[in-house]
């Protein structure tokens, strides 16, 4: 009987293989219909009885399941992870992104890490729990769902506007980025633990101005307008906010390291990081980056109108302080338009966290667990509504060298085929004890 570490492997390369690339075209045909179909048919197999929603629009599939667990008057805890990805420039790619293949010892393509390397170790537990006849402590649902990475509105969001009864009793949940591993000096390993989330905000800016010739004088450009705005938001700092997690965080550092943390100079303690640092500072403060501009349709016209998008995240409890930021920064002159998800956090306490040290350390002996605050977003926000505690963790065991943090929306993304058993027998563990 093929166990779960044995098949993880491959299930993460099928599932690789099926392009689910979310352009976030809400106007468009979904592209997770063909990866949620093949989930509900590996759980069929195994005996599971699947609830196949598509959400709103045609091709945007969900699949739920439940495993009842001995004590049903416990809360069920939620396994979930989303099944679409960002696109992918094969041109840029060493491997093509939907290949599934591995090589060197990592299993290659868009989404290794973000997130079907999850959804393919919850799948391979699931699997074995239902062959083993494996009675967990609590009821188990595992959601598969369209969408995360346009915030869900056709997946998690639309489950719980209009499928609520699928998440019946639950009162915690797990999911992605965390439990993956960092190495500090000496050799020791810490397992973050994601307990808090910045807020999401998705700017759509607009200018206007005085259409003409290109050659003639003009005063009223909406194009110089609009840059110029988005460069004052882009070279702007928010203030520097020391959170409950970030604080915790970089005290369990300074704890593991020996190196003090001095609260009056956090960005200190965050540049000792080395490439988490990248994710860890932009928790110390809002952020607000420009993604997209678009203006113009030929050389030698000037256009009446530019567009920029913007991608916003907020610290909890800033939300209107940085609404009326952003109009100072940005002027009269810009309107405004905006989907916006709001921060999540929980306490990094209670006995699931304390299952998740258990089933860590039977693994990776002397290893240490620690909440740390996402500066992005994931379907937490959307769960979250339903009054469910919300988790990162999807356990990796990663190499020391491995910039793991660059490989989400990356090019080259890949996870290492140890990370994925490491992980896989991890979330066996809590899973029976959670």
């Amino acid at each position: 009987m093929t166990s779960a570490v044995a098949e993880v492997v491959t299930l993460a390369a099928e599932l690789i293989a099926i392009d689910t690339s979310n352009t976030g075209d809400r106007s468009g045909r979904g592209t997770e219909r063909a990866a949620a179909e093949y989930v509900a048919a590996k759980l069929a197999e195994v005996g599971y009885e699947t609830t196949y929603v598509e959400s709103g629009a045609p091709g945007r599939g969900n699949v739920v399941a439940r495993l009842p667990g001995a004590d049903p008057s416990r809360g069920a805890l939620l396994v979930h992870g989303h099944l679409d990805v960002v696109p992918a420039d094969a041109g840029e790619w060493t491997i093509p992104p939907f290949s599934g293949e591995v090589h060197d010892g990592y299993v290659w393509g868009r989404g290794a890490v973000d997130m079907k390397g999850m959804v393919a170790m919850t799948l391979a537990v699931a699997r074995q729990f239902k062959r083993d006849g494996v009675v967990p402590p609590r009821d188990l649902i595992f959601a598969f769902v369209a969408d995360e990475e346009a915030g869900g509105f056709y997946g998690a969001r639309w489950l719980v506007d209009n499928r609520p009864e699928l998440f019946e009793g639950a009162t915690e949940a797990i999911s992605e980025v965390g439990g993956f591993s960092v190495s500090f000096d000496g050799g020791t390993r810490a397992y973050l633990v994601e307990t808090a989330e910045k807020g999401v905000m998705w700017l759509r800016l607009k200018t206007t101005g005085t259409a003409g010739h290109g050659s003639m004088l003009h005063t009223d450009n909406a194009v110089a307008k609009l840059a110029a705005a988005v460069t004052r938001l882009q070279e702007h700092r928010f203030p520097l906010i020391l959170t409950d997690p970030v604080r915790e965080f970089l005290e369990g550092v300074a704890d593991l390291t020996g190196v003090p943390f001095d609260e009056r100079d956090p960005e200190a303690a965050v540049a000792r990081l080395g490439n988490l640092s990248r994710m860890i500072g932009a928790t110390l403060r809002d952020t607000a980056n420009v993604t997209m501009f678009d203006a113009g349709y030929k050389a030698n016209v000037v256009p009446s109108v530019a567009r920029a998008t913007v991608d916003a995240r907020v610290l909890p409890g800033r939300e209107k302080a940085f609404e009326a930021e952003l109009a100072e920064i940005l002027g009269p002159d810009v309107e405004r338009e905006w989907d916006s998800l709001p921060p999540v956090r929980t306490t990094f306490d209670g006995a699931l966290v304390d299952a998740m040290a258990l089933a860590i350390g039977a693994e990776d002996p002397g290893a240490r667990v620690l909440p740390y605050m996402l500066s992005a977003g994931t379907d937490a926000k959307s769960f979250d509504r339903l009054g469910i505690r919300h988790f990162g963790f999807a356990p990796l065991r990663l190499p020391a060298g491995l910039d793991f943090t660059a490989l989400f929306h990356g090019v080259d993304e890949r996870v290492p085929v140890d990370a994925l058993e490491f992980g896989t027998r991890v979330l066996d563990r809590f899973l029976r004890t959670c």
